[in-house]
Formats: structure tokens, sequence, C-alpha cells
């Protein structure tokens, strides 16, 4: 299955769904939202009351003199202006509280899936790339929730109640004046598929720059050791450049709305002065309500404007959404599956007819048949590029066979739940990767039979697998520290800590692949007799390119060009893999 995040698929990702789901976020918010929502609409009202006691005073009041009017209309002004605030203050908090509770889930959602697709999802992107996803892009859903919406929403209202108010006051006048707000809708709907075009390009633009730049700071050591620090800085400068280009047509489509709507609010205010001095000069119309009007199509245009710049937020979150929801749209491609195809249990595992090929690459292996036995000792050697750590891989179930089926105890490997796979089957990897921790955090990772017990029980129980002397070779024993890119220790000592997790584990079937590649001689006789100790069920396939490491094999298989055949003895296993190098 692809699993490349490309541009074209996710903008065809940009459906009902999406807007759908996007506004599905709110579901659990409906209390926060109700509360919010009386806040504004009394908000609103309040302001909508402000103006038109202002024309009631200069109209009653100040033009007959009646000064005591004036001081109980202001009276009345600064208690609603009070009102205003507190109501502002209670919608900021609740609508804050929203965009945290929707970040804290959203990023939990998106690191979940993440969690739930096969490693294949891993190799075909880049890590920059989805770190910027569950970042910066969730981020950007945060700020629309916690400031736009509310924004948004209050700007709505003001709208909404200014325009029912210019109606009531002079619905002519009032009708002239908001006509240029029917271009500005005609306006926004036709721009609103570009802006957010711009603004997914410009956030895949900083994925690609933050893959970038996390790809090179990780083979930095590399880079200097070659002194290619100019193909750094030249691959940095063309990913930068990009970003910035993309990002100026993101803020030039973020920002043409501002004086589109700005223009068009002048226009209003422009045809309510000259109308309403005509009116006034009819005797239809008078200065205080005039003085109301112009403040109405304050509150009218104001906001609009406001919602213009709202808008491009809305529509950077719904780029973002979509980025994101790409992502949670995506299912396995290594589903658990109903128990159908059945095997003699008597195997421990077996290949039957099975094929394999990467997403958009050759086959790799084709119609590979063979069975292991339970407590055997299994070597798959081969030329490099052979099938060897993929044939692990698919005995792990890393990946599913292209063609035919794995079984394991007679089931067909893909009826196990994934943790009743991984807790049968162990694997030691070539390049062993450590958490943040400690020596001890590393090894029972994951292994539950080690979760609820004290220190010195672990302690006893990591001796008693003979563990001890591996620890011995760290500085602190298992209390030493790793840090977070595992710079303090050395490949070999990665490599033991791998090992020991694995072992602890006591897996009916244990694959090393290329495990003692970096470790010393003294090292890796200390893991030929952790190995020896594990129990008399435990089935062992060895992937290695050294004699010494497959001499003790019950079988050998040489695998090549998509083959995997018995090699016989130990020198038929080197004759057959000098011949296949020949070959190549």
């Amino acid at each position: 299955m692809n699993y490349k995040l490309t541009n074209t698929d996710e903008q065809k990702s940009i459906t009902k769904f999406n807007y759908k789901g996007f506004w599905a976020l709110l579901k659990d918010e409906k209390k926060s939202l109700v509360i919010s929502t009386i806040n504004i609409l009394i908000n609103a009202v309040l302001n909508m009351l402000a103006p038109f006691l202002i024309g009631h005073a200069v109209n009653q009041y100040m033009q007959t003199k009646q000064y005591n009017g004036v001081l109980v209309i202001s009276c009345i002004l600064l208690l609603i202006y009070l009102s205003v605030l507190a109501t502002g203050v209670i919608q900021t908090k609740v609508m804050g509280g929203v965009g945290q509770r929707m970040l804290f889930k959203i990023r939990n959602r998106l690191f979940g899936k993440l969690q739930e697709l096969p490693v294949d999802f891993f190799y075909q992107n880049k890590s920059g790339d989805l770190i910027s996803r569950i970042n910066n892009d969730t981020e950007k859903l945060n700020q629309f929730f916690s400031q736009s919406l509310i924004q948004f929403m209050d700007s709505a209202f003001f709208m909404a109640g200014a325009a029912v108010a210019l109606l009531c006051i002079n619905f002519t006048l009032g009708a002239t004046a908001l006509a240029p707000a029917i271009l500005l809708w005609g306006f926004t709907k036709i721009t609103s598929s570009w802006v957010k075009q711009k603004n997914a390009a410009s956030m895949r633009a900083m994925g690609d720059l933050s893959a970038e730049i996390q790809e090179n700071l990780s083979n930095f050591k590399v880079i200097i050791a070659f002194n290619r620090r100019d193909y750094f800085k030249k691959k940095f400068d063309d990913s930068n450049n990009h970003n910035y280009r993309a990002s100026i047509k993101a803020e030039i489509a973020n920002n043409v709305f501002l004086p589109i709507y700005g223009f068009c609010s002048n226009v209003g205010q422009f045809i309510i002065l000259a109308f309403g001095i005509y009116l006034i000069m009819q005797g239809s119309f008078t200065v205080g309500f005039l003085i109301s009007f112009l403040t109405y199509i304050s509150y009218f245009y104001d906001p609009l404007r406001r919602i213009a710049t709202l808008w491009t937020s809305f529509q950077v979150a719904l780029a973002a959404w979509d980025r994101i929801s790409y992502i949670l749209s995506m299912q396995s491609n290594l589903p658990v599956m109903e128990c159908k195809k059945t095997e003699d249990p008597a195997y421990l595992l077996s290949f039957k007819d099975v094929s394999f090929k990467y997403p958009n690459g050759k086959e790799v292996l084709k119609h590979i048949n063979f069975n292991l036995e339970t407590g055997k000792t299994y070597a798959f050697v081969g030329p490099t590029g052979g099938g060897k750590t993929t044939t692990a891989s698919l005995i792990a179930r890393l990946y599913d066979p292209t063609k035919g089926t794995v079984f394991f105890e007679g089931k067909d490997i893909r009826c196990y739940q994934p943790g009743e796979r991984t807790g049968n089957i162990g694997f030691i990897l070539q390049d062993p990767f450590l958490f943040s921790g400690t020596v001890l955090d590393n090894i029972i990772y994951g292994n539950d039979a080690y979760t609820n017990l004290s220190e010195e029980e672990r302690k006893k129980k990591i001796t008693e697998a003979g563990l001890q002397e591996l620890l011995d070779k760290f500085e602190h024993g298992a209390a030493t520290i790793i840090n977070m890119n595992s710079e303090d220790i050395s490949l070999g000592q990665q490599q033991l800590i791998a090992f020991m997790r694995a072992v602890l584990r006591k897996p009916k079937l244990l694959i090393l692949d290329e495990a003692t590649a970096n470790i010393d001689t003294v090292s890796e006789q200390l893991l030929e007799n952790i190995l020896q100790k594990l129990p008399d069920y435990t089935t062992k396939v060895i992937i290695a390119h050294r004699l010494n490491t497959i001499e003790n094999a019950d079988e050998i298989y040489f695998v090549n060009s998509g083959t995997v055949v018995k090699a016989g003895s130990p020198q038929d296993a080197v004759n057959l893999l000098l011949h296949g190098k020949r070959e190549s």
C-alpha cells in the first residue's frame, strides 16, 4: 500500500467529509459553546443599545439642553460598557479552554493514529513533516478555535444587530448602505478556495523545511566527517527559499481581503453621510439618528473587516485540518483477520508460496516455501540486498506478503492481535532504537511482566536471565542514563540493550538481524551464553554475514534473487554467498 503523503492526494482529500469532521471536533464542547454564545448575544445586544441611546440623547436632551437626561443616559452607557467588558472576559476564558482541549484531543488522536499505522508509512514519509503536522498544524486549529471562532461569532452577531438597527431606523438609507456587502460576499466566495490552497502550500513547504532540518541535523556527524557543509547549506537554502516563496504567496492571499473590505466600508459610510445629510435637509431625518446611523454602519463594516482576517484564519485552519485528517483517514494495511487458513501446528512457522514486493518496487521474494521447527536455530545468509531482512520482516509481520500466507503455530499470522504477536515474536534489529531514560527503562520497555514489579524483583529476574554481566558493561549498570539520541553510548552498547530487551520477553521466536555486527568478541560470547539459557521452546532465526555466527545453526538458508533455499553446511553457505556476489 502506498502511504506517501503526496500533495495531489491531500488536495483530493478536501471533501465534505473533511468539513464535517472539522466541525465534529466541537461535539464535546456544546456546553462551552452555549455559554459563549449567550455571552456573545448579550454583548451584541448591549452594544447595539449604545448608539441608539446616544442618538436619543442628542435628539431629546442635548438639543433642548436637558443635561440631567444626558447624565442619566451617560450612566446607563457606563453600565452597558462594564457589562460588555464582563461578558467579553467570560467568553474569552471559555473559548480559550475550548481551544486548549481541542489541541490536546487532536494531538492525541493524531499520535494515536500514527501508532496504528504500519512501518511502511514511516519509511515512505519524512519524520520532520510528521512533526510539523503534530505541532504546527494542530496549533493552527487551536488558534482558530480559541481566538478566531469566538471573534467570528461575535462579529457575525454585531453585523446582524447593526443591519437590523439600520433597516429599522430608515429602511431605504439602511439598504443603500448595506449594498456593498453583497459584492464582498461574492468576492469572498470566489477567492476562498484560492486562499486555502495557498495556505496549504505554505504548510507543506514548512513541513518540507522541518523535514530537511531534522534529516540534516540527524546526520550532521557524517556531513562534518566528509566536510560537506556546503551540501547541507545548499539543501537548506533550497528548502528555505521554497518555504519563503510559499509563505509570501500565502501572506498575499491572507491579506487580500483587508483593502477590499476597507474600501467597501468607506463607501458605506460615504453613502450614509451624503444621503443622510440630504434627508436632514428634506426634514425627514434627524442629526441624532445620523450619528446613530454612522455608529451602526461602523458596527457593521468594522466586524466585516475583522471577518476578512478571521476568514483567512478559517481557511488556514481548514488547510491544517486537511493535512491532519488525511492521516486520520488512513487505515493500516496490516488488519487483524478472522482465522480461516490453518496449517499443520507441528511447525512453529511456515511460509507457503510467499511472494513480496515493496510499493512501486520490484518483486523481492518469489514463491517462497520453508518451515521452522520449535526450539531450533536457523541461519539466513546471502548477499546484501538479497532479501534476508525482508524475509525477517515478513516473519515478524512488519509487512504482509503480496501473495501466499505466513503461518505461526498453524494459524495465519494475520489472525493474531498485535500484542499477542509481538509477545511471541522478538525482533532485534541491526540499528536499534532506544528511548531517553535509563538502561533499565529501555530493557523492560513494553514488557508487561515487569510493569508491577518492585526494583528488587526486577533486578532478581534480570540476574536470573543471565544479563547482569552485560549490564556491568555500562558505567552505572542498569541506572546508566541514555540521552535522546543515544550519543553517550556506543552502537555496540545500543545493540546490547536491544538484545536484553528482546531476551527478557522469552519469545517463542527470536529474530536476530545482524544483532552482533557492532559487538566485540567477548560480548558476543556473553550473548551466545545468554541465548543458550533461553527456554527450550525458543526458535532462533539469525541473519548474519560472519561465519562464526551461523556455524552452530541447525539449518542454514541461502537468500538471494527472490529465492530461499537450504544451504547445507556453513561451507556450502559460504560457497553460495561467494557465487551470489560474483553474479551480482
